[in-house]
């Protein structure tokens, strides 16, 4: 029997992430194509996994590919990993970074520097889809990039015919909030370039919505199955024309076509349970827990904690399903442990006020205190009542006072209100002290990373 020869090893410290698949037959990328263009992705990833292995950078981007659009988490940061590994060599690999963390739904303002620097480099390296995902990163934080001068480079890109620049005018408008007067223009520069720029789907989406434009719609969408199904269009701007079409801001929602196309996408793309599941609440009055619950419980098999969350809260508010603290408990536990955040908030008031038994003090503030440090007011100001009203604790005025005046910093004219009539029952020494642990604690949330902080969640300040 003929075996495969061993390959370079030309990826170090992702060794783990590429273990070559059984060598039955040798790694193609045509063949690779054509599994990823009827939904074999198994196949498709085998074959990418063992180009990768020999060093073809175009299996190692479609590779981080089809893990950034599985969804799961774990795969999302394996792609993150292999882009990485290759951006100081590859303008393409420089590129795909810069737009996943230009795209994260949570990034910080180092993230989009990052992404900034790696776009332009890949701009300058000759790497021309790099043009877009820079426009909208200029055009969607103007305060964190005010000198960029967008208007003007967008319209010399035009000027020089450069690929992608006419999407990027697009986006202009749309953030000027003059999106409906060139809706001509939109169908004509989208049409044009639709073969070649998936997101076009998305503006003439909305174009035919704003015009009530049924039938141009319809051949629109038989168009996007088509591409999704060939491999031509990303299942992630399929969801977005998912959205467009339930937008009831656009006109009557086309709910019933934005579920076919989820439904469509959602064995590749996870992602779109999620959407389903939320389509679903957000239109109430409607006696579908069961396929709610169906939804979700794919979600969760794909590996989504996000399912778990949203589960943990249905259940605990009873919103469509039997209301049950005790699977609420369960569901949220493990979207916390899988790092779902905001699933801290609902655990600290389970356990602040007693619905699975008992109230356990401890329990609340480890995850009260979690949340409010991941930037959640509603948890400052729970931790505020917490303390001033001695919830299953002695009651602590001082640390009352600092958690009412970090919720305070939301805006909210009753958290405000509350806020200072906490600090009018402290006395001078009091008042000093609480003053220096809200510095503190103000200092801590600044410098410490979410991560670390979600492990030390007991130490108060």
């Amino acid at each position: 029997m003929m075996s495969c020869p061993r390959p370079p090893s030309v990826l170090p410290g992702l060794a783990m992430v590429f273990v070559l698949a059984a060598c039955a037959s040798p790694p193609d990328m045509h063949l690779a194509r054509e599994a990823l263009a009827r939904s074999d992705t198994a196949t498709a990833e085998s074959h990418f996994r063992r180009l990768a292995e020999f060093g073809d950078p175009d299996a190692l981007l479609a590779l981080a590919g089809l893990r950034l659009n599985s969804g799961n988490p774990v795969q999302i940061r394996q792609a993150e990993a292999i882009y990485r590994r290759a951006a100081p060599r590859s303008p393409r690999a420089a590129e795909r970074l810069g737009r996943f963390l230009a795209g994260r739904p949570d990034a910080s303002e180092a993230d989009l520097r990052e992404a900034e620097n790696l776009l332009e480099r890949a701009l300058a390296g000759g790497e021309t889809d790099a043009l877009l995902p820079l426009a909208r990163l200029h055009i969607g934080h103007p305060q964190i990039f005010p000198g960029s001068g967008i208007e003007e480079r967008i319209a010399q890109w035009r000027a020089e015919g450069r690929s992608q620049a006419d999407r990027a005018q697009i986006l202009l408008y749309r953030a000027q909030g003059v999106h409906a007067r060139h809706l001509d223009e939109i169908e004509r520069l989208c049409t044009a370039a639709l073969a070649s720029d998936d997101t076009c789907y998305v503006d003439l989406s909305i174009v035919f919505r704003h015009g009530g434009q049924h039938d141009k719609q319809q051949a629109l969408l038989e168009r996007l199955r088509r591409a999704v199904q060939a491999g031509e269009a990303s299942p992630r701007q399929a969801e977005a024309v998912a959205v467009v079409l339930a937008d009831p801001a656009l006109g009557p929602p086309a709910d019933a076509e934005a579920i076919r196309l989820l439904e469509q996408i959602a064995p590749v793309y996870p992602e779109a349970w999620l959407r389903l599941a939320r389509l679903l609440l957000d239109r109430p009055g409607q006696d579908d827990g069961e396929r709610l619950l169906d939804y979700l419980d794919k979600a969760r098999a794909a590996g989504l904690p996000r399912a778990e969350l949203m589960l943990g809260s249905l259940h605990l508010a009873g919103n469509r399903v039997m209301r049950d603290p005790f699977k609420a408990e369960r569901h949220l536990l493990a979207a916390s442990a899988a790092g779902e955040s905001g699933a801290d908030i609902f655990l600290g008031r389970i356990y602040l006020r007693g619905f699975v038994g008992r109230v356990d003090p401890e329990r609340a503030l480890r995850y009260l205190l979690a949340s409010a440090r991941g930037g959640n007011s509603d948890a400052d100001l729970a931790l505020a009542r917490m303390f001033s009203q001695g919830r299953g604790i002695l009651p602590d005025p001082v640390h009352a006072c600092v958690f009412g005046q970090l919720a305070a910093q939301g805006g909210r004219p009753e958290d405000i209100e509350f806020a200072g009539r906490l600090e009018q029952q402290l006395s001078p020494a009091q008042r000093a002290q609480a003053e220096r642990a809200l510095r503190a604690e103000r200092d801590y949330r600044n410098a410490t990373p979410a991560a670390e902080m979600r492990a030390t969640t007991l130490q108060l300040p």
